[in-house]
């Protein structure tokens, strides 16, 4: 059941240009806007094989063939929510790209810290919540692994407008304007680019160790019984490497990628976030 579409003005090119200066920010130059796209990370790791530089950005009111993480699809309504991909050519090992996912859940968290009181929290692996509801959702996607031409393609989606989820997923999708704040998509744009530029120098010096003592504390999931690819136990954390730790009765076990199942939810389908 698609949500009904929401009215908003179309994003303002004109008004992010001023957001961004006002903050002095690199990346999100050259910007690609379109009203209407398949998807904004196709559109961006097209651009990149291209020799699309690193800092140039993707936004679109609507993307007809968005997705997440594993191939999952989701409509957003038109102009309801926050939707780009950044290009990024990071001077790191391809192994290391498997934690940017997280450092950008960092500053996704940050930059939405500036709207909200109530709580946010990094869910492994690509997710950042709400008050425990999905509120923003990350897709890490690269072209060119182990070439001097690697590029590597941030798409986030933020939920920002008040929409009508369907019933089964009310308990489990938020958005901004949800949580009370009325909130401009240029101005959180901005920000979000700002705090990832910030960390990204450091992802790129340090990993995720640099950042291991604030995730620790953001990590949604930590404390909590989860089931992921068939491991079953108690969320212990994450490893700087970004593996998920899981307690189990015959250790911690590590597991680098999957879907989270907590324990009491069905799993079944993941809660829908404006995807890229």
């Amino acid at each position: 059941m698609a949500a009904e579409p929401v009215t908003r003005s179309p994003f303002d090119v004109a008004r992010f240009a001023a957001e961004r200066a006002a903050r002095a920010v690199r990346l999100g130059a050259p910007l690609r806007y379109a009203p209407t796209t398949g998807s904004t990370n196709d559109d961006a790791l097209a651009a990149a094989r291209e020799g699309e530089p690193e800092g140039a950005l993707f936004v679109s009111d609507e993307q007809r063939a968005g997705r997440g993480r594993r191939g999952a699809g989701w409509v957003a309504p038109p102009r309801a929510h926050l939707m780009f991909s950044l290009v990024l050519r990071p001077r790191v090992p391809p192994d290391r790209l498997s934690t940017l996912a997280l450092a950008t859940g960092l500053a996704v968290r940050e930059a939405c810290a500036r709207y909200v009181t109530s709580p946010l929290r990094v869910k492994w692996p690509n997710d950042v919540e709400l008050d425990g509801r999905k509120l923003a959702g990350i897709l890490i996607e690269s072209s060119g692994v182990g070439t001097a031409r690697l590029a590597v393609v941030v798409g986030v989606g933020v939920n920002v407008a008040r929409v009508p989820w369907p019933p089964e997923l009310t308990e489990r999708a938020t958005s901004l304007e949800e949580a009370g704040a009325r909130v401009e998509r240029e101005a959180l744009l901005a920000e979000v680019l700002a705090a990832l530029e910030r960390r990204v120098a450091v992802w790129e010096a340090q990993g995720l160790e640099a950042s291991r003592a604030e995730l620790a504390a953001a990590d949604a999931l930590r404390g909590e019984a989860v089931t992921v690819e068939g491991v079953s136990g108690i969320a212990a954390g994450i490893a700087p490497d970004g593996a998920l730790l899981i307690a189990t009765p015959e250790g911690v076990v590590r597991v680098v990628s999957g879907h989270v199942v907590r324990a009491g939810t069905r799993g079944a389908t993941p809660a829908p976030t404006a995807r890229t």
